[in-house]
């Protein structure tokens, strides 16, 4: 992999970890157009690139963490109220992820999937346009939690939004626009992390110019999933959010049609 290609990859990362497009689908699209196949250095280069997203989340929410680890060392009863909503959010994903590992694997190799997945996930999006005006809960309650971690869980298919997913899911649930937002990029602390841990056997010795990749592709994605933190939080408040279903179709589509033309 070339300093070029790491510098791509890791800015389809960093954009679409956050953005509610699916970095999932969009890593394996890309490396469909670029003719990687799915080996041990791309596996590591997949992690060393959430690594770098999950960098973003800490840089971009560290008061919120920062002030829930000092309720939780105080034993405040709603910072530990907030982080038993989050845990109990990520028990659907860790769930399915294990009981289903090879199947979920398996639609990693499957490029008709991911397009199919993007047209789904524009279609999630643009039930934002009706639910986000109506939405005002500050702060999820368990049962609204626990429907979140479904959304989440459903987004391990690649191609469909993790962050979209969950806001989208916690908009229909009544939770306000910027709650919804930051409960699940705090969820996405723990999915992306385990994520990663989940990748680690797999991944191999790695080469002089594999490590540079990766150090490159991480500090990208990194920089660049920050910018895309502060971008998704404005459209949020701006009420666009839905604008993004309209780019989930076109590259689902386009992706399907380049499929089917090239054969």
């Amino acid at each position: 992999m070339s300093w070029l290609e790491a510098v791509l990859l890791g800015l389809v990362q960093g954009l679409t970890e956050f953005l509610p497009v699916s970095s999932s689908g969009h890593l394996v699209i890309a490396e469909t157009l670029l003719g990687h196949a799915r080996g041990a250095e791309g596996i590591l280069f997949e992690v060393a690139v959430h690594v770098g997203t999950l960098v973003a989340i800490l840089a971009f929410y560290r008061r919120r963490i920062a002030g829930l680890l000092v309720g939780l060392a105080g034993r405040d009863r709603a910072a530990w109220r907030y982080t038993a909503k989050i845990v109990l959010a990520t028990t659907p994903a860790a769930a399915v992820g294990l009981a289903f590992e090879d199947a979920i694997e398996a639609l990693f190799a499957s490029p008709a999937a991911v397009g199919m997945a993007l047209l789904g996930t524009g279609a999630i999006l643009l039930t934002t346009r009706a639910t986000l005006p109506r939405a005002r809960d500050p702060e999820p309650s368990y049962a609204q939690a626990f429907w979140i971690g479904v959304a989440q869980a459903l987004a391990i298919v690649p191609g469909i939004s993790r962050s979209g997913t969950t806001v989208a899911a916690a908009l229909a649930l009544g939770v306000a626009p910027l709650a919804a937002t930051e409960f699940s990029f705090l969820m996405a602390i723990v999915a992306i992390a385990g994520a990663a841990l989940l990748q680690l056997p797999e991944v191999g010795a790695a080469s002089p110019e594999v490590a540079r990749a990766c150090l490159v592709g991480g500090a990208v994605a990194g920089v660049s999933g920050l910018a895309a933190l502060a971008l998704f939080v404005r459209l949020l408040r701006s009420r666009r959010f839905h604008h993004f279903a309209l780019y989930a179709f076109a590259v689902g589509g386009g992706f399907l049609a380049w499929l089917v033309l090239s054969g």
